[in-house]
Formats: C-alpha cells, structure tokens, sequence
C-alpha cells in the first residue's frame, strides 16, 4: 500500500511539474489572436472616440455651453459636474482611447510595414489630448500608459508642459506631419474612416488641429511666427471637403445613439434659451435644423433657461422646442465631427482680427460661416452677412464676439467645444442657470473622478490641491 502511495505522489509531482512547464502554452488559443492589428485599433479608435463623443456632446457637453437644456435627471445641467446622468462622465473615453490609440503608435514605432500609422496616431493623440487638458487642466500624461513597466500610478503632468514639451500636443502634430511627409512605403493605410487612406488629408488634419492648439494657448505664448506660418501654407483644411468626419447612417449599427432613445428621454433635452435668443437676434435659418417647433405652435421656436429645478417647476414640453429631427429621425443627415474647415478658419479669423496673424478677418469669417451653414444643410438667409447682427464689423457688433459665436452655434453636439471656447473668450454670454447646484457660477473646468482618488490617490491628492480641492470653478492654466 505504502509503495502505491508513494508511486502516486510521483506521478501527480510529475504531472504538475509539466503543466507548470507547458501552463502559458496550454491556456494560449491558438486560434485567438493576442495582438490587435494596426487596421482594426485605428478604426477602433476613430469610431469609439467619435461615436461617444457625439453622444457626450449631445448628452453633456450641449448643457455646459448651453445649447441645450435638460429638464429630467439634470444635475449635470444644475453644475454638480461629479453627478453626470446619462452623459458627463468623459474621462474613461479619453483613457480607453489614449490606451488604444498608444498601442497603436507603439506599432508603428516598431517600423516595417506598420510605419505608415506614425501620422495619423500621434495626431490622435493631440486631437484628444487637447480636449482632455482643456476640459480638466493637469492630467496624466507622459507616464500614462506605462502599466508594463509597473507605473500603475502615473503623476498629473502640467497643462503647459503637455502643451509643448517633447511628445506633447505641439510636438506630436509636428512628428506626424514628418513622418507623413516623409513616408515612401508601399503600404497603404487601411482602416481609415476619416480620411479614406489619403496621407495628404491627414497632413491638413494636423495643421488645422495645429491652428486650433495653438490658438488655444495663444493668451499664454506667442504663437504669432507659426500661425502665421501655416497660414501661409494654405496646407491645412480649408474646404469642407478636408473637413475631419465620418458619417452616421439612419439604421444601425451606425446610427446616432439618441436616435434609440425612448420618446420620453429624448424629450427631455430641449432648447436652451441661450441659444434661442442667439439664434432669434440673428434670424439664423439653422433654428429648423437644430430644434423643432413647439407642439403647441408649429411656426414658434421657444427655448428654456439652463438648470432647472422639476421638483420646484411645473414645464409643458409642448411648450418648447425639442433637438431636431437630424439627432433623431434623420441621423443620416449627421456628421461624426473631429475637425472642419469652418472651425479653422474661424480660429484663423480670430488671430486675424487680434493681430496675431496677417489676414482678413472678414473673408476667413465670411468663408466660415458659409461653410458652418453647408455643414448643418441650412439655407443662409440672402443678407446674413451683408446687414444685421451677424455681419463681421456690423455697426454696434465685436467682431471677436460674432466670431465665437458663430463657432458655438456650429459646435453643436461636438463634445465639449463650445463651453471650452467659452471659457477661453467669454463668448457667448451665457446665461446664470435657474437652480444652480455650484452657488450660481458657471463651471470652467471638469472635476477629476472619484475613481481617482482611490486608484491614484498620492497624485490625486496633489492635482486636487492645485485646483482648489479639485473645484470646478479652477481655471486652467490657459485661461487664468
């Protein structure tokens, strides 16, 4: 008995010892693949961070710049920014991307036949980097990403450091436009949704986005010599044909999420009245595309104010105007925006009316808007920009007003923009909010998540020290 005993231990030692040796091998599909390929993460990216991003600006960002109001499960509209209901939760979209995103230019690093994603991933890279800094100030940046080498905890690296030091925003758009210029291979670049492979399109991606970063910090440094520079180029998106899109379809997979939303949450983002008496003092013909008339008057548009209390108000939907049917009935009609001409020329019309580039501020506005209209498929009333409050220079208008103003309305569902553009010039003057849940003041920053707190809580701690207890009335560093 004992000799079987002993025989038996040996054979399970034996056993064990094998699986230990062949454990990996053993619990490896063979037929599952453990690396992404560069085509699939590209097109990963692009999609997910559009298609969440559209949802985010419709569901979130519309209520910090006040293009919409929300009358249901609205703390996010009321500024209790860390209580996002139904959107206002962008920082797992930022860092689920990024990481995608970083896979990718890891490939591409590699070289051989992947180099030719260099371009278009570091120029992902900027694009949300630079919502992600805008929109929350100091963030994880340079060590992010690291988790192989055991920096599971990376510090809050500074807004301008991200900015413009080696492998920030400005450092990344100028590597992508070498490595796209200078690309000689004979492999084409597949899963490109933006652009269709085309390496050119690219190129004016990045100096348009270029354009938009540097504009961004330009309170802060001067970035008059490079402005100017590629303004001069004319190789940035000049036309809506370079605009940075894709396109959502009426039926899925690849509808407009809102457009699966039940009746009655849908009815629950209506017109703000921010927007209402901008779009009003204009007479812009956009209102039809952007909202609906109310159900009680079928020729009467009729906005909300921001922020509103249900418990304290008794609101008629009929009595308001819904988000059009474009959002909803007619996704097909809607662009997934990353980047468009309009966008950048009127960035580029702000550098001119401020003198920091030589330009006509009034063609690059005129252009832009024309182009915004085409955009939203809207007809421009025949003396929109010949007469009236929306004419460059009108007698009694700021120029730099109607230039940001003319973005916001345009930025419509397009994330963050249009609050971000707010903070950084006042423009529009945005209403106080009805039941405001952060002592009447409009936020200029998005607070960190809890979650950080408890998975980076030394780093946290010291981010949350520098902006007044992680407030979301800190400004960030370009705006203050």
């Amino acid at each position: 008995m004992k000799k079987f005993k002993y025989l038996y231990m040996a054979a399970v030692l034996v056993l064990a010892s094998a699986c230990t040796k062949k454990f990996e091998e053993i619990n490896t599909n063979p037929n599952a693949p453990i690396s992404a390929q560069p085509e699939l993460l590209l097109r990963q990216v692009v999609y997910d961070f559009g298609d969440n991003f559209a949802l985010e600006g419709y569901q979130a960002g519309n209520l910090l710049g006040q293009q919409f109001t929300k009358i249901d499960f609205n703390l996010f509209d009321r500024h209790a920014l860390l209580q996002g209901q139904n959107g206002g939760d962008p920082w797992p979209i930022f860092y689920q991307n990024l990481r995608d995103n970083e896979l990718l230019l890891n490939k591409a690093l590699e070289g051989g036949v992947n180099t030719v994603y260099e371009g278009p991933s570091r120029i992902l890279k900027a694009y949300m980097t630079i919502s992600l800094t805008d929109m929350f100030g100091d963030v994880p940046y340079f060590e992010a990403f690291k988790g192989k080498t055991g920096n599971t905890t990376p510090a809050y690296d500074a807004q301008r450091d991200i900015y413009l030091n080696d492998e920030g925003i400005i450092s990344n758009l100028d590597k992508a436009i070498t490595a796209l210029e200078a690309y000689q291979g004979a492999v084409p670049l597949k899963g490109d949704i933006l652009f269709s492979g085309d390496l050119s399109a690219w190129v004016k991606f990045a100096n348009s986005l270029k354009i938009k970063a540097l504009m961004r910090i330009s309170g802060k440094e001067d970035v008059s010599g490079q402005l100017q520079a590629i303004y001069n180029s004319g190789n940035y998106m000049q036309f809506n044909a370079d605009n940075a899109t894709f396109d959502f379809t009426n039926s899925q997979p690849n509808a407009f999420r809102i457009a699966n939303l039940r009746a009655g949450d849908f009815a629950s983002y209506i017109m703000s009245e921010t927007m209402d008496s901008v779009l009003t003092t204009l007479n812009d013909s956009r209102i039809a595309v952007l909202f609906r008339p109310t159900a009680n008057d079928p020729v009467s548009y009729e906005g909300l104010r921001n922020g509103p209390d249900a418990a304290n108000l008794s609101i008629s939907i009929a009595d308001y105007s819904l988000p059009g049917k474009v959002f909803r009935e007619n996704t097909e009609r809607l662009d997934c925006n990353f980047l468009t001409a309009w966008e950048t020329n009127l960035f580029l019309a702000e550098a001119a009316e401020k003198g920091i580039i030589t330009a006509s501020g009034k063609a690059l506005y005129d252009q832009a808007v024309q182009q915004a209209f085409d955009y939203w498929l809207a007809e421009m009333p025949t003396d929109y920009l010949i007469t009236g409050p929306a004419a460059y220079g009108f007698a009694g208008t700021n120029p730099l007003e109607q230039i940001i103003t003319q973005k916001w309305i345009a930025n419509t569902t397009n994330g963050y923009e249009g609050w971000i553009e707010w903070k950084r010039t006042g423009f529009p003057l945005l209403k106080p909010i009805t039941a405001s849940l952060n002592n009447n003041i409009i936020p200029v920053r998005m607070p960190y998540p809890t979650d950080e707190a408890a998975l980076n809580s030394n780093n946290f701690s010291i981010a949350a020290s520098a902006t007044n207890g992680n407030s979301v009335n800190s400004p960030v560093w370009w705006a203050q």
